[in-house]
């Protein structure tokens, strides 16, 4: 028995977890995982866990296995919360009967959880309006475009009216322990972080993007800073020389900054980038092939569009119409 342990005072607080294809099965394992630690810990099950998912037939995760499904998309009451895993087929996830489900259980007053993709999911069925979230950072740019109402934050976690979301990875367990904190008290959730061996809980300041420098190991800071800016202007491309000046370098150093670390050139590579944010606008939105080549820094679809077969293989209207085929 633990010092937080005492009295049985209620039912166990029920979360549903969602589970869509393709789902990342880290997310749903990390989410799944800190409840089951709160519960040990607490010596009862004071969280009830569900597992749902359409029709109630189980889905594949990300690394292509099943996870048994307790059933369909069942009411859900005020003091549940609904967990939403997702992966990188959003739009298998959006389906009528997903987004009527989570509308009628924000009508009844649940709470909702959309972790690492989940809030796009949220965003669709309109429940994020007017609201902050985050999510993933492979999908923020194409989430900005297809929901401007929705204000997208840059934290690893967000909290804020009953609706959670998270922009994955270890966050995930951030905003579990931040739940369980809330539910039964801070002394149960850093019994868990022990257990956990997870350090401490990680506050809000976080930042919830990751640059490109980080991702491929770059410490650079010049080279890093410069990323940076090329990450936050594809829709309007900077000039060589502007982005060596906000750095105080000269455009020959840029130049060799970009082949020593990156085997690349600035222009090469800020293409590259703005290919991979088309890429992604043409798999997640709706957006006509020429407002993608807009909102990715082309200002002719014609050498947008050979650009990205040189670069992919396949034209962008093939791109959409195989990925709207599979």
């Amino acid at each position: 028995m633990t010092t937080t342990q005492s009295e049985h005072r209620h039912a166990p607080t029920r979360f549903v977890i969602l589970l869509t294809p393709g789902y990342w099965a880290m997310t749903f394992a990390m989410a799944v995982e800190t409840l089951r630690v709160a519960n040990r810990m607490a010596g009862e099950e004071i969280f009830e866990t569900v597992v749902c998912a359409e029709d109630g037939v189980a889905v594949r995760d990300s690394l292509g296995a099943e996870f048994p499904i307790d059933h369909g998309l069942e009411e859900v009451g005020r003091d549940d919360t609904i967990v939403i895993c997702t992966g990188a087929e959003l739009q298998k996830a959006c389906t009528p009967a997903v987004l009527q489900w989570l509308r009628r259980g924000a009508r009844q007053g649940a709470a909702l959880a959309g972790l690492t993709t989940g809030a796009w999911v949220m965003a669709e069925a309109g429940l994020l309006d007017g609201m902050r979230a985050t999510l993933h950072w492979e999908h923020r740019s194409s989430f900005a475009e297809r929901f401007p109402e929705v204000e997208l934050s840059e934290y690893t976690y967000v909290l804020g009216n009953r609706r959670y979301s998270t922009a994955g990875g270890t966050s995930v367990i951030d905003l579990m322990l931040h739940l369980v904190s809330e539910l039964e008290g801070p002394e149960l959730a850093n019994l868990v972080v022990d257990q956990l061996m997870y350090t401490n809980i990680r506050v809000l300041q976080h930042s919830a993007r990751v640059q490109v420098a980080e991702r491929i190991g770059m410490r650079h800071p010049k080279l890093a800073e410069i990323l940076a800016l090329m990450e936050t202007n594809l829709e309007e491309p900077l000039r060589p020389g502007d982005l060596a000046a906000t750095v105080n370098i000269s455009t020959r150093q840029l130049e060799r900054l970009f082949r020593r670390y990156l085997s690349s050139t600035p222009k090469k590579y800020y293409t590259d980038l703005r290919l991979q944010r088309a890429q992604h606008l043409l798999l997640q939105t709706n957006l006509s092939v020429t407002e993608v080549a807009m909102a990715s820094g082309f200002n002719a679809a014609s050498h947008f569009s050979r650009l990205f077969r040189q670069r992919y293989g396949m034209s962008p209207h093939k791109l959409r119409g195989e990925a709207h085929e599979g």
